[in-house]
């Protein structure tokens, strides 16, 4: 029986060359061990500084190789679903970046794949396995903040790149599917629940033609989410969960740093200084080391993986809610 999985890095994107990689080195039960690029001496160069035991010149070679078990997909959004759907056809489980999908559709057809074939197919959501968030919602089941009201979320940076695929329309740029997309994991994960209705404002960038600032609000059976996402904004993350008796809000809740402490305070309101909120506290922890564990020990063990798919195909639904409110200036039904 297996102990540990041997991954293959679809492309070298710079995301999964500056952080997947060299955080999953320190993975228990993953091991890196090919990457595939479509340009042959850039692949060998990454694969070579990277320490990367084999090298692919086509995606195609990668996912023939017999030896590899997972694919981690950081292509650009809208060659998620495509590359996924190709690594699961040959047997490979697949984690993939978010958002996975261009339109909740596409995010469905990845039900059939997995069910057909049998592998593991997640968003990789890191903040779903993350320490302070597992122990925040832990507090918010166990009454700690009271009833659960309302959560608030800004999430922005600065991205003026041109050549950003980020920047691109029609292959899944602007910020709502960039960072958007955490915002609403975060209401549906600390709610516990699925919401209704969506609205959002947007703002698009004329040159880019993708949209650079949102706003937008969920409801949900139990309260109400209100978020702000952007890409051409002062980089700046929060969030706070209130509650009727009090609230928690999360420090760095989207990429806390590898090496120093991180945690939430949980304050009720009785002192604006903050004098009387409870921090808690975690040691320094790599979400990226623990989702990648987390997906592989699923996987080795058969059991549930952390994030379902049926999780990616409902956020996927909230995003085109929040389009179509675009257009039609009204509250859409998720």
């Amino acid at each position: 029986m297996k102990t540990t999985l041997n991954w293959g890095i679809l492309s070298t994107a710079n995301f999964a060359l500056t952080r997947i990689i060299p955080d999953m080195k320190h993975c228990k039960f993953a091991n890196i061990t090919a990457i595939a690029s479509r340009n042959v001496e850039k692949v060998k160069s990454a694969a070579e500084v990277m320490d990367i035991p084999k090298f692919y010149g086509s995606y195609e070679e990668l996912l023939a190789d017999p030896d590899i078990d997972v694919i981690y997909n950081p292509l650009p959004n809208h060659m998620h679903v495509p590359w996924t759907i190709k690594a699961a056809e040959v047997g490979k489980h697949v984690l993939c970046e978010k958002p996975m999908a261009i339109t909740a559709d596409e995010a469905q057809s990845l039900i059939e794949v997995r069910d057909r074939t049998g592998v593991y197919i997640q968003e990789a959501f890191m903040v779903g396995t993350n320490p302070q968030w597992i122990e925040a919602r832990n507090r918010i089941r166990n009454g700690r903040i009271g009833k659960i009201r309302s959560i608030l979320g800004h999430f922005t940076y600065m991205n003026k790149d041109s050549s950003n695929y980020r920047n691109t329309p029609g292959v899944g740029g602007g910020g709502l599917y960039d960072i958007g997309c955490y915002l609403i994991f975060a209401s549906r994960f600390f709610f516990d629940e699925e919401p209704t209705r969506a609205i959002g404002v947007f703002e698009w960038d004329a040159s880019f033609g993708v949209d650079v600032l949102v706003s937008f609000m969920l409801d949900f059976p139990s309260g109400q989410a209100i978020h702000t996402c952007g890409t051409q904004s002062a980089h700046r993350q929060k969030l706070h969960i209130e509650g009727s008796d009090a609230r928690i809000e999360i420090m760095v809740p989207f990429n806390p740093p590898n090496n120093a402490s991180s945690g939430f305070i949980i304050d009720d309101g009785s002192n604006f200084f903050l004098d009387n909120a409870e921090k808690v506290m975690f040691e320094p922890f790599n979400q990226y080391v623990i989702q990648g564990d987390s997906f592989s020990e699923a996987i080795l063990n058969r059991t549930p993986q952390p994030i379902s798919l049926e999780s990616t195909v409902n956020n996927m639904k909230v995003i085109d809610a929040i389009f179509r409110s675009e257009k039609s200036q009204k509250w859409e039904k998720v």
